[in-house]
């Protein structure tokens, strides 16, 4: 692989048409690409490294995201990194639809996906220097990774408890008494930290949120120690959002992501925006590309309209396009020189491949 193309693949904010002809050519040239998209490319109907021009072009590709609960892990790592040495680890969902699917997360991504986040955290006044308490799932999934190396690059210690949230989807599904048991399990886990350590940043799920300001104790202990509360995962809805920000938690920072797996990130809340307007999700393009689509046609809707959300994730380490997300949400113009979309209001669809969607604490 030519070293300019390493070096645009590794640019924190790349020319996005300079970005796609290199990344086509490192996923489908045969000394750089995985087995896994090698294998395939014979299949396609078209040249991805002539063919694949625009982010438009993305569109021909299948979405391949099913294969990921049962492809080897071998299979999908680009053989242009010689080995696994640079794997921080292989990421699996929450199983919300299905059987978990795993896609691997290589350093050269953590970097680049880091420094997409610190950027926004500083502009939304997140402070450095602060010890965090994250509520959201470790073991396989990637946000536990993260916000452990989040809150060291920013100079604290990150606590955590132990969240399950497969056995919690379980719980819901099967409609169990054990689910408000296993959500005061994880309250008193909460609890415990917050009150013997220096907490000043809170990661947590919408329903743990939600949850918490149930809890007279610890909703004071929030509003005593803690300065920034971000959200990940589930979605907020508008008026939840807004009663948060003014009612709540006033005069604490409220940072809301929208990402999974599959997005192998998080797409940040844009800075500046008030209490009464829509929360608008800003992608980092050009490795994500977000689309609004009417999901039976595959076409854009109007900006200002809700539809599907569709993905590309286009890096190193990793190529998952023209993938339908089980999210809906209204389509927003991106920053000026972005490709892509952005969204707001993001909800869940009711059922995706064929499965009931159970979001449950994550």
């Amino acid at each position: 692989m030519p070293h300019d193309d390493g070096d645009i693949l590794a640019d924190l904010r790349p020319d996005p048409a300079e970005f796609l002809h290199a990344a086509m050519r490192w996923h489908f040239g045969p000394e750089t690409g995985s087995p896994f998209w090698l294998e395939r490319a014979g299949k396609l109907g078209f040249d991805p490294i002539t063919d694949v021009r625009r982010y438009e072009d993305l569109a021909r590709f299948p979405n391949i995201t099913r294969e990921l609960r049962h492809v080897p892990a071998e299979q999908l790592v680009p053989r242009g990194y010689g080995g696994v040495g640079e794997l921080v680890g292989m990421f699996e969902t929450g199983g919300t639809v299905g059987v978990p699917k795993r896609i691997p997360y290589f350093e050269d991504w953590a970097r680049q996906n880091l420094a997409w986040t610190h950027a926004h955290l500083d502009a939304q006044g997140v402070p450095r220097g602060v010890h965090w308490l994250s509520t959201a799932p470790t073991g396989p999934h990637g946000v536990g990774h993260f916000a452990r190396r989040q809150a060291a690059e920013r100079g604290g210690i990150c606590f955590t408890i132990d969240v399950d949230p497969r056995w919690v989807k379980k719980l819901i599904a099967r409609d169990s008494p054990e689910t408000e048991a296993y959500l005061d399990h994880l309250v008193l886990q909460i609890t415990q930290l917050l009150t013997s350590q220096n907490i000043g940043v809170l990661m947590i799920t919408p329903p743990l949120l939600e949850r918490l300001t149930r809890e007279p104790r610890l909703l004071e202990l929030v509003r005593r120690k803690v300065r920034a509360i971000v959200w990940v995962g589930t979605h907020m809805d508008a008026a939840t959002r807004r009663r948060y920000r003014t009612e709540v938690f006033p005069g604490i920072v409220l940072h809301g992501t929208y990402g999974n797996t599959m997005i192998l990130g998080a797409n940040d809340e844009r800075p500046g925006l008030g209490p009464d307007d829509p929360c608008v999700f800003d992608a980092n393009a050009p490795f994500v590309s977000l689309h609004v689509v009417d999901p039976e046609t595959g076409a854009a809707v109007e900006y200002g309209q809700r539809g599907q959300v569709l993905m590309n994730h286009v890096s190193k380490s990793a190529f998952l396009p023209n993938n339908l997300e089980r999210d809906t949400a209204i389509r927003m113009k991106p920053p000026a020189g972005r490709v892509g979309d952005s969204v707001a209001d993001v909800m869940p669809v009711h059922t995706f491949e064929d499965e009931l969607v159970i979001e449950g604490v994550y």
